[in-house]
């Protein structure tokens, strides 16, 4: 929320009173329903009542990740941040771990973990406290596998335009209609300038700019919920993802939240990354990150992953 208030007042934008915006003008803004066309007078309110601006389901996504970042435990502590709040579990009691810190008495040296909630609440779990570092270092590790897989990069920007063309079967509809509109309008034009009118040519006429204007107004729509995304800007996104700092907290934030869903932390070396796409989530052993060079004493060092990850699901992702 912080980040979103400064570039907002970086770019010089302004509330309608002239002054700068506040985290208290991104939340009303973020709550506000009229974006998605409900009109609200009293106690009335009338869904479609105005034009919409953003998609509903993108709207209640947010309204999601508000609710959850209000509620997640331990989020930020002792002037860090955890970054897998509320998607690292225990493996024994399926449990949320949350943050905690402690100071040794005999340096005085902060020290952050990871720490299981049954555990926290004497709740009968005897799972072990985990460095904060080790596991998040370890979650970028395994995503750093996913982005340099170049197979995968290449897949992806392959059958971007096929996939999304199969998914979204109303747009070409919607489009073909629309230069079928053209077509009779252009036809009607002609007939009128060799003469040919009846009564009934003024409102054909009417009808079918009104046609046209109807289903411009659905392309656009329709374009908004569900943008095409090329094979070259998929592409050009994973490049950028590359030039990340894997060690700069807003960069580990980022490609935390895009690609992990849930990490659950198991006793006898087995972890399981579960990632928003399926068939890219995974079970490993820690001797098999080992094997693929996911333990590295300088992340920023890792090579290319020994395995290849097969998804369309990933192309969908990245779409929706």
């Amino acid at each position: 929320m912080q980040e979103v208030t400064d570039q907002l007042n970086i770019k010089g934008i302004r509330t309608k009173r002239g002054g700068k915006i506040s985290i208290n003008s991104v939340t009303r803004m973020l709550h506000n329903r009229k974006y998605i066309g409900e009109y609200k007078y009293r106690d009335i309110v009338k869904p479609g009542g105005i034009p919409a601006i953003v998609p509903e389901d993108l709207f209640d996504k947010v309204q999601e990740r508000m609710v959850s970042n209000k509620k997640a435990p331990a989020k930020h502590k002792a002037e860090d941040e955890y970054l897998l709040t509320t998607k690292l579990f225990c493996g024994k009691c399926q449990c949320l771990m949350v943050g905690e810190s402690g100071t040794s008495q005999m340096k005085k040296k902060v020290h952050r973990y990871y720490k299981c909630v049954s555990v926290k609440k004497h709740q009968g779990c005897d799972k072990k406290t985990v460095r904060k570092e080790w596991i998040e270092d370890l979650a970028i590790a395994f995503i750093r596998t996913i982005v340099f897989d170049d197979d995968l990069v290449s897949m992806l920007c392959e059958t971007a335009t096929r996939v999304q063309n199969q998914e979204n079967t109303t747009l070409p509809l919607l489009k073909k209609q629309y230069n079928d509109t053209l077509k009779s309008i252009d036809n009607l034009l002609n007939a009128i300038q060799q003469g040919i009118l009846t009564p009934s040519t003024k409102q054909r006429m009417e009808d079918l700019e009104k046609q046209k204007t109807e289903l411009s107004i659905q392309i656009i729509k329709e374009e908004m919920t569900k943008p095409i995304i090329s094979a070259e800007e998929i592409e050009a996104y994973f490049n950028r993802l590359r030039k990340l700092n894997f060690k700069k907290i807003e960069h580990r934030r980022r490609l935390i939240n895009t690609f992990i869903n849930k990490i659950v932390l198991y006793d006898d070396g087995r972890i399981y990354f579960g990632c928003n796409y399926k068939d890219c989530s995974k079970e490993m052993t820690f001797a098999e990150l080992e094997e693929a060079n996911v333990f590295s004493s300088d992340i920023s060092a890792l090579g290319a992953p020994k395995y290849r990850i097969e998804s369309f699901d990933l192309v969908r992702y990245f779409i929706l």
